[in-house]
Parts: C-alpha cells; sequence; structure tokens
C-alpha cells in the first residue's frame, strides 16, 4: 500500500550539483574575508595618522564586518560535511545561521554609525583630507573587489555578506566625495549627513534580508507560488485524486524539502504504480528540490497523520513512503 523507492542515479547528479556551488560559496566567502580584515588593519593606521573620526568609525565597523564574515565563512565550511544519523538533513542550515547573525551585526553596527553620525551634525571637525582621499580611493578598490567576488553567490549567506561589503563600498564613495569638497571647502557636516544617507539605505536591505533569513529558520514556505505550481503538477495526473500535508521548506535559502501525501484514485497494479511515480519524479525534476517524500495514500484509506494523535507530528518520516532524492 505504501511503497520505498530510492532513484539513486538522480540523487547523485542533484547532490554533485550543489556540492560544486557550495564549495565556490566557501571560496567566495574566504576572498571576502581575507582582503576585509587587512584592510580593516591599514583602516585603523590611517584613521589614526589622519586623524579623522569618520575613518575610525568605519574602521571599527569594519571590524565587525570581518569578524562576521570570519564566522560565516566557518560555517559555511562546516555546512559541507555529509549528513548523520543525528543530524539526517546535513548541516546546511549552518550556513543560514550564519546569514542570521550577520544580518544582526550589522544592523547593530548600522545603528551605531548612526549614534555617532548624528550628534556630528551640530559640531563637525576638519580632519586631513589628502590622507582621506587615499584612503578612500583604497577602501572603494578593496571592498568594491570584495563585492564583486560575492556577487554571484545565491545564498541568504553571500547576499547578507555582499550587503556588508556594498555599504563598505558607498561608505568610501562617501568618504572620497567629503575629502574631495572638505579638501576645496571648510564644509565638515557634509560628512554625518552622507553617512546617515546610505547607512539608512543599508539598514532597509538588510532587515528585508534578516526578516526573510527568520521566516526561513521557521520553516516558512520559501516561495508560495512555486509550492502551488508543485500542487498543480501533481494534481494534473492521472490516478491522482488529491494532495494534502504538503510540507515544502527551505534548508538554506537554496536547497528545498518536500513531502506530501498523494490520494491516487484507485487500487494501481505494480507496473501502473511504478509508471505514476516514475512520472512524480519527472514532474517534479525542473523544480530542482534536493529531498522529496511523497506518501501514496488508496481512496478511503485513513491519513496517519490526521489522527489526533500523530496531528502534531507532520514531518514524521517513521512510516514506509515513496521517496524521491
Amino acid at each position: 500500500m505504501h511503497h520505498h523507492h530510492h532513484n539513486t542515479s538522480h540523487q547523485g547528479h542533484l547532490h554533485g550539483d550543489h556540492e560544486g556551488t557550495d564549495f565556490s560559496d566557501s571560496s567566495r566567502i574566504g576572498w571576502a574575508f581575507w582582503l576585509n580584515f587587512v584592510f580593516t588593519i591599514i583602516e585603523f593606521i590611517g584613521g589614526w595618522l589622519t586623524n579623522s573620526v569618520a575613518i575610525m568609525a568605519d574602521a571599527v565597523h569594519d571590524l565587525g564586518d570581518s569578524l562576521s564574515i570570519g564566522l560565516a565563512w566557518c560555517l559555511s565550511k562546516l555546512g559541507h560535511k555529509a549528513s548523520t544519523e543525528k543530524y539526517t538533513y546535513g548541516f546546511k542550515r549552518l550556513s543560514l545561521m550564519g546569514a542570521m547573525i550577520n544580518g544582526v551585526i550589522l544592523v547593530i553596527g548600522a545603528i551605531w554609525v548612526l549614534s555617532e553620525a548624528i550628534p556630528r551634525l551640530s559640531n563637525p571637525e576638519m580632519p586631513m583630507t589628502e590622507g582621506m582621499i587615499g584612503l578612500a580611493i583604497l577602501g572603494i578598490m578593496v571592498n568594491g573587489f570584495a563585492a564583486y567576488k560575492l556577487h554571484g553567490g545565491h545564498s541568504m549567506n553571500e547576499k547578507v555578506l555582499n550587503w556588508h561589503l556594498i555599504e563598505d563600498t558607498m561608505g568610501w564613495v562617501a568618504v572620497l566625495v567629503v575629502a574631495i569638497v572638505l579638501h576645496f571647502v571648510e564644509w565638515p557636516i557634509l560628512d554625518p549627513i552622507l553617512s546617515i544617507g546610505f547607512t539608512l539605505f543599508i539598514l532597509v536591505n538588510v532587515i528585508r534580508y534578516v526578516v526573510q533569513t527568520m521566516s526561513l529558520f521557521l520553516q516558512a514556505v520559501p516561495d508560495i507560488a512555486t509550492r502551488n505550481a508543485i500542487c498543480r503538477t501533481l494534481l494534473a495526473m492521472e490516478y491522482v485524486e488529491e494532495i494534502h500535508h504538503v510540507h515544502f521548506w527551505s534548508l538554506d535559502g537554496q536547497q528545498h524539502v518536500l513531502t506530501a501525501h498523494v490520494v491516487i484514485s484507485c487500487a494501481l497494479d505494480n507496473k501502473t504504480l511504478r509508471s505514476l511515480k516514475e512520472e512524480v519524479q519527472m514532474r517534479l525534476a525542473p523544480f530542482g528540490l534536493t529531498h522529496t517524500t511523497i506518501e501514496f495514500e488508496l481512496p478511503g484509506e485513513p491519513c496517519r497523520d490526521d489522527s489526533d494523535h500523530l496531528h502534531t507530528h507532520t514531518h514524521s518520516h517513521d512510516h514506509e513512503h515513496v521517496e524521491y532524492r
């Protein structure tokens, strides 16, 4: 009545594709970490030499970035570990945890920058403009290159880190513009105005990513349209009468998991059932799901997950099931 099936060749194909993506993701984060860490040290020295409070503030902000990028790099590497008996889905969600921590650090950092910049509106100070210009050009090059390295990434981790680096690059563009203007005009209030402007812009985007990451942590549906398309695809098949207990969630924002109960309209012989299972696999292939568990139920058969005892255990895989990976 309930059948268990593994398509091993398809499983290997999917996992191979993901691993290539994951390792390049880790490599890009590694690049960003070392660039940011080395530049943070240069920044502290430069801020001290130019007597610029703005650059020192940015150095502290970059230090926070370096720490969070380092954390993301470690979590990304740990995420490649194979699944175990205890962690059956592997460790991909560590990368999601890294994205969450980084997002929170960046929000705190942005609030700190605002707390420094706003009081400076009433009491601006003139820094050493030549040194500021030199550091700003270097800052744009380093952070811009690091942001470019992460630009091709699709994971939540890389997206949050990308905003770290875009924030820093925009910050240095602001510093460069201010330094050039201050070199010719004594109008130091430009510095805090620009700082506040770009920080608020980044803050809005990062908060959006933090909310999105939190919803993935809570196993929310990663994309409603995709879930509905999957349901329509399965319901359009011959012999399929009803679908329920559809659970569609994501391990890390990229790799999605689907479980569903499919009610078939009549008892099927083995040959028809096998062809139905193959059609399920074929129809779900375009969605690129990492883990897929489908349970077939005969018409009139009580659903085990609808009983009072098991109602809260809708993710339970203790029973036999049809499984495609």
